[in-house]
């Protein structure tokens, strides 16, 4: 089943390479959509695939961030296939 995640994430999250190393893990799981770096120090994220690649994004990006990330609020939602590959956005 296709869904869609959007996530923030909160902590040192900011100059630590979360954002290529989402990129690098969501293509890898062949999803789709961006993650940006906001102004208020988290990190904002947007994507859909396969629900079970979504939750492997969330476990791969936890391990590798473990120490960095204080809190993640997840909204989910039904994929709309509007995205066409995996983007870092400025």
């Amino acid at each position: 089943m296709e869904k869609r995640l959007h996530a923030y994430y909160s902590g040192s999250v900011h100059g630590v390479g979360f954002r290529f190393t989402a990129e690098r893990v969501a293509m890898g799981l062949g999803l789709k959509g961006w993650v940006k770096n906001l102004k208020d120090g988290r990190v904002e994220v947007e994507l859909e695939g396969h629900e079970a690649a979504v939750q492997e994004f969330l476990r791969k990006v936890d391990s590798v961030f473990k120490g960095y990330i204080r809190d993640i609020e997840t909204e989910w939602g039904e994929a709309s296939g509007g995205f066409e590959g995996f983007d870092i956005r400025f």
